[in-house]
């Protein structure tokens, strides 16, 4: 077929895909060509909403109309997925999904792949390495495809802004492939680093028919719908309240996105409090309750969702008519790519950026989470010694929280020292190095992103072109429509009352501390007898804590106080917790206060403890001790080190509830091993009180 048949069966699909009107971009079909003519590797760097999903399903129709095999697209959400199979049966191509929620409908998918009836096969990239896909499905489909396609490829690297551990298993797959199936890989997030180091993945395995070099094609990434603008207010409550007022103005229906889980719980409650129609969506929010509420977002059924990044990748609504930033995220990139869900079918779209003070914290934690080092690592390797061990047989011999040591395990798989099997994981005995220098450079790299984004905020250049710039866009130029452009800025203003309610909204004292029900598995290898269920006589009440240090009300005062020297509880901080115990809705009153001893802060909690005491009439009991835990171990480390050394008041003569007084939860174990103490010392029941809860 020549090139100019080609383009004819090209131009029509993509007619019958997005309308009568529609004409391939230059680049569309340069990518296209090059896949279906000349089989090569190609990356697609171009803006959301540039027509990046039309260039593998046109290619893919047109390859199957050549006889090839089907398109396999490693996708990183079920967002996107649900929406490319809608799109892709718009350009008559028919496409099936397998991942983690769809596990009964495996086997029907991979028999109508046999059978010729599926023309693309989205899969998630956790797929790649799960056992029975591995061995079973992947082998079989990697020899008959006919395309395959990376969506958000920047997930590839170490350097960009969302990097996956299961997306570098791509670089196995890719040296798999059978010499001459084309390659697409498409984002829109990835500067001159980024696209280098993609590109040389790309060209891993290619064959020499292929051609090794990868054939990339990038476009101006400027989105002229967006109206960027930065509005900085002194307070959360000022930056809520302003919202609330301004909620009603913004065009369409669009996303507030905030840092953390506990900040969009607590704003999308209180817009809900002021009668708006919207919904929190979060990493945390039932897979079922998500879906409804993109559903009711897609159709306008809600103003706004209020999101954290779990919103991001996939979601597409041509015209959503805002973004809203409460708090700025740690990278320039980052927040390309979130305000790149708006304004794709509309003329004009607001993006509002309000940052906080809190948010260098809320980064510095995310940070503090990122690959461990080498000895910690050394561990998980020494651990697994000569056999398999699951992931929660694992967990309890090193000092990793479990989703922390399942990162660890991915990149030691993508590395070769370890393997994943049914059942688990077990070494490969293969040599293994810590690339030390590698991880210092992308701590480095995250630190002059943060710094970007504090730029962003104080520049008094365009925006868009900054943001482009931190891109290496080659168009990068002043877009004459931010507010710096213009100076047209929106106002700062906020109404008494609106700061009001959202000040009582978010001082509102009180969260509940859920018990603890079950003892982490595997604690005998660590030498502590404790398996299975929590006995209900040995068991906490469910608890309060005055707040989240998380949520943007109590959080921030909470953070600002355990970074001080220890000292007495403040006043303002007390009189919130009287508030809290006298909303508790206690089947029966403590008859006393006992305290978790304190290596830490113990005149917070001693000062905390006595003036409970003091205003309830309770008598303190006394102490707590425990052992020593490391702080940012998992849970059953922590454990392991809480019950080596107990100690406890005896509350055999005491007829009633205890009220617990800690300064804060994280774990939960303190509480939980401190409470089956005074359980079995005597207490008829234990009410856990602490100032904060981690999360």
């Amino acid at each position: 077929m020549d090139d100019n048949a080609l383009r004819e069966l090209a131009e029509e699909r993509l007619r019958a895909l997005a309308g009568p009107g529609a004409v391939l971009r230059e680049d569309q079909w340069t990518a296209i060509h090059a896949l279906v003519a000349r089989r090569r590797r190609a990356l697609v760097v171009q803006r959301t909403g540039w027509g990046k999903s039309a260039v593998y399903f046109i290619a893919t129709a047109l390859l199957r109309q050549l006889g090839e095999g089907p398109t396999v697209i490693v996708s990183p959400l079920l967002a996107l997925m649900r929406n490319q199979v809608d799109a892709a049966a718009r350009a008559g191509v028919h496409a099936a999904t397998i991942n983690s929620a769809n596990t009964d409908q495996w086997q029907e998918v991979q028999d109508r792949v046999a059978a010729g009836e599926v023309d693309v096969l989205l899969v998630s990239p956790e797929r790649l390495n799960n056992p029975d896909f591995r061995d079973s499905v992947l082998p079989s489909l990697t020899a008959s495809a006919g395309l395959l396609v990376v969506d958000e490829a920047h997930c590839i690297s170490d350097w960009g802004h969302d990097f996956r551990p299961d997306y570098r298993r791509l670089r196995t797959l890719l040296t798999e492939l059978p010499p001459g199936v084309p390659v697409l890989a498409t984002t829109a997030t990835a500067n001159d680093r980024v696209v280098r180091d993609v590109a040389e993945q790309l060209g891993l395995g290619a064959g020499a028919d292929a051609g090794s070099d990868t054939l990339v094609l990038r476009g101006p990434l400027d989105r002229e719908s967006l109206r960027l603008s930065v509005v900085r207010l002194p307070t959360a409550e000022a930056r809520l309240g302003w919202l609330a007022e301004r909620l009603e103005r913004l065009p369409g229906s669009g996303i507030i996105y905030a840092l953390t889980v506990a900040s969009a719980d607590d704003v999308a409650a209180f817009l809900r409090e002021r009668g708006f129609e919207v919904a929190a969506y979060s990493g945390r929010t039932d897979p079922a309750e998500r879906q409804r509420a993109e559903e009711d977002l897609l159709a306008n059924r809600v103003k706004a969702l209020v999101a954290t990044s779990a919103l991001g990748m996939g979601f597409d609504k041509p015209d959503l008519g805002f973004v809203v930033h409460l708090g700025a995220p740690p990278s320039p990139i980052a927040y390309y790519q979130q305000i790149g869900r708006a304004g794709r079918g509309v003329e004009r779209a607001e993006v509002l950026l309000l940052p906080g003070p809190e948010d260098r914290d809320i980064w510095a934690y995310f940070a503090s989470l990122a690959f461990p080092p080498e000895r910690v690592v050394r561990q998980v390797l020494d651990a697994l010694g000569d056999r398999p061990l699951s992931t929660a047989a694992l967990e309890p011999l090193v000092e990793l929280s479990r989703t922390r040591l399942e990162v660890v395990l991915k990149v030691l798989d993508v590395d070769g020292a370890v393997r994943r099997v049914r059942g688990g994981w077990e070494a490969t005995g293969q040599p293994w190095s810590y690339d030390a220098e590698r991880y210092r450079r992308i701590e480095q790299a995250r630190r002059v992103e943060q710094q970007a984004v504090l730029d962003y905020l104080s520049t008094d250049g365009c925006r868009m072109e900054f943001l482009l710039r931190q891109l290496d866009d080659p168009h990068a130029a002043p877009c004459g429509r931010c507010d710096n452009c213009t100076g047209q800025r929106p106002s700062a203003e906020v109404s008494d009352s609106a700061a009001a309610a959202a000040r009582e909204r978010l001082l509102r004292p009180g969260v509940e501390i859920a018990p603890r029900k079950q003892w982490p598995t595997g604690m005998a290898a660590v030498g502590v007898p404790l398996s299975g269920r929590i006995p209900a006589g040995e068991a906490a009440e469910p608890g309060r804590a005055l707040g989240r240090l998380t949520d943007i009300g109590w959080g921030n005062r909470l953070r600002a106080l355990f970074a001080e020297d220890d000292r007495e509880i403040p006043d303002e901080v007390f009189a919130a917790c009287v508030k809290v115990l006298s909303a508790w809705d206690w089947a029966q009153r403590p008859v006393g206060v006992v305290t978790v001893g304190s290596r830490t802060r113990p005149a917070l909690v001693g000062s905390f403890g006595r003036r409970i005491s003091e205003v309830g009439r309770l008598p303190l009991l006394g102490q707590v001790w425990l052992g020593e835990a490391p702080r940012r171990a998992n849970s059953a480390q922590r454990l392991a080190g809480l019950v080596r050394a107990e100690q406890a008041p005896d509350l055999s003569a005491v007829d009633g509830p205890v009220l617990l007084v800690d300064d804060q939860v994280d774990t939960g174990w303190t509480m939980t091993v401190a409470a089956r103490l005074l359980r079995r010392g005597g207490a008829r029941a234990v009410l856990p009180f602490a100032l904060a809860v981690t999360a």
